[in-house]
């Protein structure tokens, strides 16, 4: 008995085959429509600059005083990255519940909305509510912690209400069918379950609100943003160069917490 040939890489009635198309043909269209100058990018002027500017950075500024600033600045920035995220993990896990639809018998009335509410807050840049909230808040750290919380309830709300409704439902109907009540199921079936997912979720978009919250210090948010927007905009790269260093080292120490956290919960 012959071997059964692979089927062939395309044919016309392949939908995924015509998808894969259509992707290619927007790709090659973006690159048309866009005014890219390539020329003047890879340049020998333009790589010379580039090159003065990285030789500027190599040589941090490692004055006491400064690094004195930078020190109190990265744990302002790491409060803010911390407190934004466990602000937007309780509000996340409050607006998942009734973004969720655990069960076939479950009628969600408010599932719609909630999610419209979570794409709303989520929809609006870090960068955009942060300078909303220096109106009210004014410079500082307050509205940059504020900002971090709203766009990441957003994002945590529909991450939970996933979770939620994605797990095995099995030990929650085992509940239901002997009448126990509906808080009582969702405390000792669904969120012991979903514990596990929405701990890895918090602290992954902790790692990402660290690199969020030194961006949002540029707008007046407090924290080594605010110290790279100061001192970028006098073109002083010393300076420049060591807050760049505290950043890498602060992304690096929070994705270390991140990993020892997920192998605790592994364990």
């Amino acid at each position: 008995m012959r071997p059964k040939r692979p089927p062939p890489l395309w044919h016309w009635r392949c939908r995924a085959c015509w998808l894969n198309l259509g992707l290619l043909a927007l790709v090659l269209a973006s690159f048309m429509s866009l005014d890219l100058k390539w020329g003047k990018f890879l340049s020998m002027e333009a790589l010379a600059s580039m090159v003065r500017f990285v030789s500027e950075l190599l040589v941090p500024q490692t004055a006491p005083a400064f690094l004195h600033k930078v020190f109190w600045a990265s744990l302002e920035t790491l409060a803010m990255s911390a407190l934004g995220t466990a602000l937007a993990a309780v509000a996340g896990l409050a607006l998942a519940l009734p973004a969720a639809k655990t069960h076939a018998g479950d009628a969600a009335r408010w599932r719609e909305p909630t999610r419209l509410l979570l794409n709303a807050l989520r929809s609006i840049p870090e960068l955009v509510w942060a300078a909303l909230l220096l109106i009210s808040a004014g410079l500082g750290p307050l509205a940059g912690t504020l900002a971090l919380a709203l766009h990441t309830t957003g994002v945590l709300g529909r991450l939970f209400a996933e979770s939620f409704e994605n797990q095995p439902s099995g030990p929650a109907d085992a509940l239901r069918v002997r009448g126990i009540r509906k808080s009582q199921v969702f405390w000792y079936a669904d969120f012991p379950q979903a514990v596990p997912q929405l701990l890895s979720y918090t602290l992954y978009r902790w790692e990402n609100n660290i690199r969020a919250a030194a961006v949002l210090g540029v707008v007046g948010a407090g924290g080594l943003g605010q110290m790279l927007g100061f001192h970028m905009g006098l073109f002083q790269m010393m300076e420049t160069s060591t807050v760049l260093i505290a950043m890498m080292a602060l992304v690096a120490l929070v994705d270390g917490l991140s990993y020892f956290c997920r192998w605790l919960m592994q364990r």
